[in-house]
C-alpha cells in the first residue's frame, strides 16, 4: 500500500452518521438551508453546485439532517466584487441560509468578509486560494471565525507543492535546473510566487524570470519569445481567470521549444485536451484529485459525479460535496445549526474526504501533508490521458516532452 493511503487507511475516524440521519425528516420542519455562492457561468460554479447536490440528495435519502431536510440555494458572485457581496447579502438577508459553500476568485471572496462576518453565518470555501482569506480568523477571531476554508489547500501550500515539483522533478529527476515562471496578475498569484521563486532558488534551481500579466491578455506571443530568451529548460505557468485555451493553443501552435507545467485551473476540466484540440498534450497540471484510490471514497464519488452529470468534477466540486458533509458531521454533533455552536465542532473536524483527510488549523484553514489535501502533478498525454508524474509514490508512469521535443 502506498505511504499516503496507510496513513488514510489508519486514520482514526468517527462516523456521524447515525446523528446525522437519527430522525425521520418531517415535512413539518423547516429545511436547513445551504447557500451557494459561486460563479456559475463556469465550469468551476457549475461542479460546485452539482456535487454538493450529490452531498444533499446522499444525506436526504438517508432521512435528512436532524430530521430536518438540506436544502439548496444558489447566488451567482460572478468574479465581479460587487456581484460577490450581493450574491451574500441576497443568500443571507433574503434567504436566510444556514450556512455559505461555495466561492472561487480570492478578491471577491476577500471582499465579501465583511458582510459575511456582519450576517453572523458560516462560510466553507471551495475555490479561493489566498491566505488572506483565513489569515483575518487568526488577526480577529471574534468577527471572522466564521470563515473556513475547506478547499483547496491554500497559495503558499500549493506554491511549496510546486517547490517540491520544480526540484524534485524537473531538477532532481531531469536535470532541469533553469525555469521561468509566468502567471496572471491575481491576488492568490501575487501570495504564491514569491514563495515559489525562494523555494526553487533555495533548492539550486535557477528562477531565469518571473513576470505577471493581465487578465485579459489574448496574445501570448512576445511572453514567449522573452522566455525563449530567458534560457530557461521549464516554464512554470500559474493560471485560473486568464485564458488557459487561448495560452496552451499558442503555445503549442509555436512550438515554443520549453515544456509547460504548473497551476492552470482550467486545464484541470476533463473536457480541455478536447476544448483545446490536443495541444494541451505533455502540459503538467497541478490537481488535487483524480479517480484513484486516495481515499475511499474518491473513485465513488468520481463514479457517480461522471454518470450523473457527463464529465469528472473540478476541484471546487470535490470541496464542495466534501464541506456539505463536514457542516453535516459538525451540526450533527453541536445538535443545533447554531453558528457558535456549529463552529467549535467544525474546529474539530476530521474528516476522510475525496482527495484526504480535511483537518483544520487554528486559522480555519485546511491542512495539508502526508495523508491530507496535496497537490499531484498530472500531466496530458497521447489521446487526452492523465498520468500522474509526481510526488513519486502516487505516480502512475513517465512524463514526456512536448511532440515536437526529443524524448
Amino acid at each position: 500500500m502506498r505511504p499516503f493511503l496507510k496513513l488514510l487507511a489508519s486514520a482514526s475516524v468517527v462516523s456521524f452518521g447515525a446523528l446525522i440521519f437519527a430522525a425521520p425528516a418531517s415535512a413539518q420542519q423547516p429545511p436547513i438551508k445551504i447557500g451557494i455562492p459561486t460563479s456559475i457561468q463556469l465550469q468551476v460554479g457549475r461542479d460546485t453546485q452539482n456535487a454538493a447536490k450529490i452531498a444533499a440528495d446522499e444525506i436526504n435519502a438517508k432521512g435528512g439532517l436532524l430530521g430536518r431536510k438540506i436544502e439548496l440555494v444558489v447566488a451567482d458572485e460572478t468574479e465581479n466584487p460587487e456581484q460577490g457581496i450581493a450574491a451574500i447579502k441576497k443568500l443571507t438577508a433574503d434567504d436566510k441560509v444556514d450556512v455559505l459553500i461555495g466561492g472561487y476568485t480570492s478578491g471577491v471572496t476577500l471582499a465579501q468578509l465583511p458582510h459575511i462576518s456582519n450576517a453572523k453565518t458560516i462560510y466553507i470555501g471551495v475555490g479561493a486560494a489566498s491566505p488572506a482569506i483565513t489569515a483575518k480568523v487568526k488577526s480577529d477571531y471574534e468577527n471572522y471565525k466564521y470563515i473556513f476554508r475547506a478547499f483547496p489547500i491554500n497559495a503558499a501550500h500549493q506554491a511549496r507543492a510546486l517547490v517540491d515539483f520544480i526540484n524534485g522533478k524537473l531538477k532532481g529527476d531531469l536535470k532541469l535546473s533553469k525555469i521561468a515562471i509566468v502567471g496572471e496578475n491575481a491576488k492568490w498569484v501575487q501570495d504564491l510566487v514569491p514563495i515559489l521563486k525562494k523555494g526553487a532558488t533555495d533548492g539550486g534551481t535557477e528562477v531565469k524570470m518571473a513576470e505577471l500579466f493581465d487578465t485579459s491578455t489574448s496574445d501570448f506571443s512576445p511572453l514567449f519569445a522573452k522566455v525563449k530568451d530567458s534560457g530557461a529548460q521549464y516554464l512554470i505557468v500559474i493560471l485560473s481567470h486568464a485564458s488557459s485555451d487561448i495560452f496552451v493553443k499558442q503555445w503549442h501552435d509555436a512550438q515554443v521549444p520549453i515544456p509547460i507545467g504548473g497551476i492552470d485551473v482550467k486545464s484541470q476540466d476533463a473536457d480541455f485536451f478536447t476544448r483545446v484540440g490536443g495541444k494541451a498534450n505533455s502540459e503538467t497540471v497541478g490537481l488535487f484529485a483524480i479517480r484513484a484510490p486516495l481515499t475511499p471514497k474518491t473513485i465513488p464519488f468520481w463514479d457517480e459525479f461522471v454518470k450523473r452529470f457527463g464529465t469528472a468534477p473540478v476541484y471546487t466540486g470535490i470541496g464542495a460535496y466534501d464541506a456539505v458533509y463536514v457542516y453535516a458531521d459538525a451540526v450533527a454533533r453541536a445538535k443545533s445549526t447554531d453558528p457558535n455552536a456549529v463552529i467549535k465542532e467544525l474546529e474539530k473536524t476530521d474528516h476522510v474526504g475525496i482527495a484526504g483527510k480535511l483537518v483544520f488549523d487554528e486559522t480555519h484553514d485546511v491542512k495539508t501533508g502526508p495523508g491530507l489535501q496535496n497537490l499531484l502533478f498530472v500531466q496530458w498525454q497521447k489521446d487526452g490521458a492523465r498520468v500522474v508524474v509526481w510526488p513519486k509514490e502516487a505516480a502512475t508512469g513517465k512524463m514526456i516532452n512536448p511532440p515536437w521535443l526529443s524524448n
